[in-house]
């Protein structure tokens, strides 16, 4: 898919990996609309590059009317995390704090059945995992089941859409707020986690958002994950 003067959609579009996506998207000449729960919080300098549209994955209802209010449209990006993120060994977490995890899932679900009915007939999905999601290290259950149902989600449904097309990347540990790296830098925790890695640092939001315009330029690729984790799985 040739990106320029496609219309894209970027749920999570305004902090970490969804704006690295959203602003590369807009380089490449797409219009960009990036929603997210509170994009007030965007600088004025790069808010003014994009379209930004409050949204709550979790919420279905409105997820549907901002679909379509902005129908037609080619390209939908999720890096949306749903807000639950639990941490820790998994006999200690609870419930509760297993299954608020798995908010990401269900958002990413409210995307594709809400998005997919307005998309071109050549369009594509992205979905953003987690490389937990194929070797998971302690303390990191949650993440990993997570991610390994998007991925699989992803796979599931690939004929379904088809011709549209639907891929996941699978990033590393990247220097963004999730990962207490706000501004991006790195900082010692990070280059603890990854220090074993093949690329012995910790990766940039930007260099995520490369392997997701992969994603979407080639038409040949679909139901597949791609990997963007600084040699994560590697043994």
């Amino acid at each position: 898919m040739l990106i320029e003067g496609k219309k894209a959609l970027v749920f999570g579009g305004t902090s970490g990996i969804g704006l690295a996506a959203s602003r590369l998207l807009k380089q490449r000449g797409a219009t960009v609309v990036a929603a997210s729960r509170d994009p007030s919080k965007v600088p004025a300098v790069i808010a003014a590059e994009l379209k930004l549209r409050p949204c709550d994955v979790l919420d279905a209802a409105a997820v549907s009317a901002l679909c379509a209010d902005e129908a037609p449209f080619d390209i939908v990006v999720s890096a949306a995390t749903g807000g639950g993120r639990a941490l820790g060994p998994f006999l200690e977490m609870g419930l509760d704090g297993y299954k608020g995890s798995f908010d990401k899932l269900w958002g990413y679900a409210n995307v594709v059945q809400c998005a997919v009915p307005h998309l071109s007939a050549t369009g594509c999905v992205v979905l953003v995992s987690g490389a937990p999601a194929r070797k998971p290290k302690p303390g990191q259950v949650a993440l990993a089941s997570v991610g390994a149902a998007v991925e699989q989600m992803a796979r599931s449904i690939a004929r379904e859409v088809a011709p549209r097309r639907i891929n996941v990347v699978s990033p590393g540990i990247i220097a963004t707020p999730m990962f207490g790296s706000a501004d991006g830098t790195t900082n010692s925790r990070l280059n603890e986690m990854t220090a074993a890695n093949a690329i012995a640092r910790p990766g940039q939001p930007e260099e995520v958002a490369k392997g997701i315009i992969f994603a979407i330029e080639n038409d040949f690729v679909t139901g597949t994950t791609i990997d963007v984790d600084g040699g994560w799985l590697c043994p």
